[in-house]
């Protein structure tokens, strides 16, 4: 039976395994045997690095990516910015083709996926979906990308119509559209006054609210930002007789 202490150990050495494999990857540069012509270029992606990359890592290989052309990023596919991910951006040329095991390694929404698509058509880059068989090169896998391409745009519209009419029928019961504001009225006139007294600094007023320092300056009469007495003025006048 294992202790908690041999199981610690296992999975300690299961991640330095994993991060090494990783360092085997992510050159940063094109195969040089074959800077002339065109390159298949791979990608992989786990979200955390307790997750083994493996498989990915063996599909690619097996359809013909040179381990120096795999690309492996450990983030969340809801990153706007994955390293590696930008970096085959920058070194994928006409002619090359990008290989995933599935479009979810690849897109963080449908929107994205289809801009991608559209991109890498537009540089004359092929793209190979190993699991899903999409192949942009060939008829069928254009065709995939195309019926993408529709489903985003009915997702887009459904957005815009959604948000009208959630809107329009705000505006039907009196209120208004978009975010509610952060303090209420009472709130925001006592705000006003605690910095206009010149006592309290703005960080102390956010924090009596439990709210950031900009919603207290969202709420201020901007005329009078910057034109209140100091700490210290304020401090001389109250002891005055």
């Amino acid at each position: 039976m294992q202790t908690t202490s041999n199981i610690d150990t296992t999975s300690r050495r299961a991640l330095t395994k994993r991060r090494q494999t990783a360092s085997k990857f992510n050159v940063g540069k094109r195969s040089p045997a074959v800077d002339s012509g065109a390159v298949l270029i791979g990608y992989a992606r786990v979200s955390t690095a307790d997750q083994n990359p493996d498989h990915q890592v063996d599909a690619l290989l097996r359809a013909g990516v040179a381990e120096r052309d795999i690309h492996l990023d450990i983030a969340s596919g809801a990153k706007a910015t994955r390293p590696k991910f930008d970096l085959i951006m920058q070194l994928l040329r006409a002619g090359d083709t990008l290989k995933v095991t599935r479009l979810d390694r690849l897109g963080r929404s449908l929107l994205h996926l289809v801009t991608l698509g559209a991109e890498l058509r537009d540089r004359e880059v092929g793209l190979h979906v190993i699991e899903q068989g999409i192949d942009t090169a060939t008829a069928e896998g254009r065709a995939m990308f195309g019926m993408l391409s529709v489903l985003a745009e009915y997702q887009r519209e459904l957005i815009v119509a959604n948000t009208h009419d959630g809107l329009a029928a705000a505006r039907a019961r009196g209120r208004a559209g978009g975010r509610r504001p952060r303090l209420t009225a009472d709130q925001a006139a006592l705000a006003q006054r605690l910095y206009d007294d010149g006592q309290h600094t703005v960080a102390q007023i956010a924090a009596m609210f439990g709210v950031p320092r900009s919603t207290v300056y969202g709420h201020l009469d901007k005329t009078s930002i910057g034109n209140r007495p100091t700490l210290a003025s304020a401090s001389r006048t109250r002891t005055e007789p």
